[in-house]
């Protein structure tokens, strides 16, 4: 079958040209040496569905204005960088920026924003919940007042969130509040992912952000080495169309990390305290499979520790390469290869673990200075290079 997209697009006779809509009349522009003024970042992953019309919006919403729209796509298997390539073929103002090996809306957002020129970033998700008809307000409030972002928010008094469940506005109030941890301003949403702000104030933070997980707004306000200057608009948020939200534990688990890296991470890593922590979930793992197999099944003790070590190992595993490396995650083959240097990885760091703690021990250290001596030489070794070898991309 024809892709019915494609069909529209070929079915256009009109020139190749920047100001050429999808789907609606010819808006003839003056072509212009200068750059765009705005550009509007839109992160996505699996929105292949959406895309033809929040361009079709943005073309209506900002005519007369000089932008351009940034797609970073996350390698969706949808082909969303396709579609958009396809479109970018008939309006120079329609760029992708495909992402291979990497994944996260905070460090897509990123990416975007480094790959414009224009003075004022606006961010919108792809999902067509925001409210694009608010880029020009947000934008004369930028030029007009002297503030550095402009935030859409879902929390005005008496606005609506018809596009949230009530376990979702629940979630939303409840990291809202968390946020009160790291932020420097009272904003009513936080968690939101539609604003637009000066590029000055993107570059006085850019180098300090965490670019961890899908909340970039907590982040620039977190990274600014001075409070942001800012104003919010309302707006209704919509309920999604087409594909699937992206909220899960996994983004919820991103978001603590976040709130943890600003916290203590220029203390110590925050890839670090995540190891850690599937390290003590690995302890469990061993201490269960070792119990079942020795009490229970009465293996011998060598095998039940064998097995048991395996099986920790292998928990550990998994589970980094899902939490703590959620952004380099492995798969297929490149799975299979990252196990086996993780095992050969943790079983050098089990043997330096004995070691130190021997050592130590036979020079009078107490038994339990000298355990927990080797445990953390053990679990910085295992974190070093298994970063560096196992999720290295």
């Amino acid at each position: 079958m024809v892709d019915t997209t494609a069909k529209k697009l070929a079915s256009s006779a009109t020139p190749i040209s920047p100001a050429v809509p999808i789907g609606q009349e010819v808006v003839k522009a003056s072509l212009s040496s200068r750059g765009p003024e705005l550009s509007v970042i839109v992160p996505t992953f699996k929105e292949r569905d959406n895309v033809l019309e929040l361009v079709e919006r943005l073309q209506k919403c900002l005519a007369g204005c000089s932008w351009e729209v940034i797609f970073v796509d996350d390698d969706s298997p949808d082909e969303t960088a396709q579609l958009v390539r396809d479109i970018g073929k008939r309006d120079n103002r329609i760029r992708c920026l495909q992402r291979i090996g990497r994944r996260g809306l905070s460090s897509a957002c990123v990416e975007g924003m480094l790959a414009s020129s224009a003075p004022y970033l606006a961010v919108i998700d792809g999902d067509l919940q925001h409210d694009e008809t608010l880029l020009p307000k947000m934008l004369a409030v930028l030029k007009e007042e002297q503030t550095d972002i402009v935030i859409g928010t879902r929390y005005a008094p008496g606005n609506r969130i018809g596009g949230l469940s009530h376990s979702r506005a629940a979630i939303s109030h409840f990291a809202t509040r968390l946020s009160r941890l790291v932020l420097k301003a009272e904003l009513s949403d936080p968690m939101s992912g539609f604003f637009m702000l000066r590029r000055e104030a993107l570059e006085r933070s850019v180098r300090k952000l965490s670019s961890i997980g899908f909340k970039i707004l907590v982040d620039l306000f977190a990274s600014s080495p001075h409070p942001l200057k800012f104003t919010e608009l309302p707006y209704e948020f919509r309920t999604r169309k087409a594909g699937e939200s992206k909220l899960d534990t996994q983004a919820v688990w991103s978001y603590v990390m976040l709130l943890m890296d600003k916290l203590i991470g220029h203390i110590i890593p925050v890839r670090f305290v995540a190891f850690s922590l599937v390290g003590g979930f690995g302890v469990v793992i061993h201490l269960a499979v070792l119990t079942l197999l020795f009490s229970v099944v009465e293996t011998s003790f060598m095998t039940a520790q064998s097995i048991a070590t395996f099986a920790a190992m292998t928990s550990n595993f998994a589970l980094n390469n899902v939490l703590t490396y959620r952004d380099k995650r492995l798969r297929g083959w490149q799975w299979v290869w990252g196990w086996v240097t993780f095992t050969l990885a943790c079983g050098v760091g089990a043997l330096a673990n004995v070691g130190i703690a021997s050592y130590l021990f036979a020079r009078d250290i107490r038994w339990i200075l000298a355990g927990l001596a080797g445990i953390l030489v053990g679990a910085v070794w295992n974190y070093a290079v298994t970063t560096v070898y196992t999720w290295k991309k």
